[in-house]
């Protein structure tokens, strides 16, 4: 029984134990409370977890590999979830929201000053961002983490998207100016590690009705896939693009159009039609049946989840053993959960005692 979601696989490159990732998610815990959750998850026998927000440059308000103390952190979450029998990927990304100050601190970029940055931001500056991915990925790598993720979103997702791209250069224009950031940001990843396995966080938005600002419209997927598996993409994560109503990113189970379980598959469907990769699809999933069908089908390779698996951390374990009837189910109700993070009290679960 579900053996799908119990078999291994070659995810890009990484062989996974099962077919279950936990998503990256933005905990807004302390440091100690963090690598618990991440050592409950792992050890409830989820095969990779995706540390999210791993900055690509040397300013962030998050850890930075570039600095020892940093660098000496991942390295304990690298190490702590391998010692659960657990893969780690580290999340790469470059922020929108702040920048560099030009003395070695930041300033923050507010929402309706986003698309003017980005589009302002010279050519010659770009290409040194894309150059730290190479770098960021190198630092992930020897600190212990085994994948490394680029994140569509935040600066390159704004820079894919026409609502937030107003360049007239290189960067700008058409989806092969507009996509030139992210190839050069995952070929730098590639050039620096060539064995290293590559995942792509590719968000998407669409119309009718609109949902989601940053990233690509799903009728450029077909244009955007195969450039980035010529860049160097060995898997893609798919979901919707940001720069909206969190209430749409992380939807609950009321949600107007997003509300049934696997809400962001049409949009891993779209990738899957242009690609022989492997596709791992999020989306409200919980229900073990439902996943073992769009696992055994081929829709998806691997089934990403956070809510899921902070509600309780042993559904693999569960299904494993027999006892899927065991399993605290998410009810999709962005409780404890969302309302922590927007109140800053850290990501928690209606369960919780």
């Amino acid at each position: 029984m579900y053996e799908a979601i119990l078999s291994p696989v070659d995810y890009g490159g990484i062989i996974l134990k099962n077919r279950i990732i936990f998503a990256p998610t933005t905990m807004g815990l302390s440091r100690d409370a963090f690598l618990t959750r991440l050592r409950q998850i792992a050890r409830g026998g989820c095969a990779m977890i995706i540390i999210g927000d791993v900055p690509a440059s040397p300013w962030s308000v998050e850890p930075s590999l570039y600095k020892e103390e940093g660098f000496a952190y991942y390295a304990q979450l690298a190490d702590a979830v391998h010692q659960e029998d657990c893969s780690i990927c580290a999340q790469l990304y470059l922020s929108d929201s702040v920048a560099d100050d030009g003395t070695g601190g930041i300033r923050p970029i507010r929402k309706e000053e986003i698309g003017d940055y980005v589009s302002r931001l010279p050519a010659s500056q770009l290409r040194r961002y894309a150059d730290m991915f190479g770098e960021a990925a190198r630092l992930a790598r020897r600190a212990g983490f085994d994948m490394v993720q680029v994140l569509g979103d935040r600066m390159l997702g704004s820079l894919c998207s026409t609502m937030f791209n107003r360049r007239t250069d290189q960067y700008g224009g058409n989806a092969e100016n507009r996509g030139r950031f992210v190839r050069e940001c995952v070929s730098a990843v590639r050039g620096e590690l060539p064995q290293i396995p590559v995942d792509y966080k590719l968000t998407v938005r669409q119309e009718k009705p609109h949902y989601g600002n940053a990233g690509v419209l799903k009728e450029e997927i077909p244009y955007f896939v195969p450039v980035l598996e010529d860049a160097g993409v060995t898997s893609f994560h798919v979901t919707l693009a940001n720069h909206c109503a969190l209430s749409d990113v992380i939807p609950s189970a009321k949600h107007p159009y997003f509300g049934k379980e696997g809400c962001f598959l049409l949009y891993s469907d779209a990738v899957r039609s242009c690609t022989n990769l492997p596709v791992c699809g999020v989306g409200g999933l919980t229900d073990p049946d439902f996943l073992e069908e769009q696992l055994d089908s081929g829709r998806i390779s691997c089934a990403a989840m956070s809510r899921q698996l902070i509600a309780d951390p042993e559904w693999v374990n569960k299904i494993r053993l027999g006892r899927p009837d065991t399993i605290r189910r998410c009810v999709r109700c962005n409780g404890r959960c969302i309302q922590g993070m927007l109140n800053r009290s850290g990501v928690h679960c209606m369960y919780e005692t």
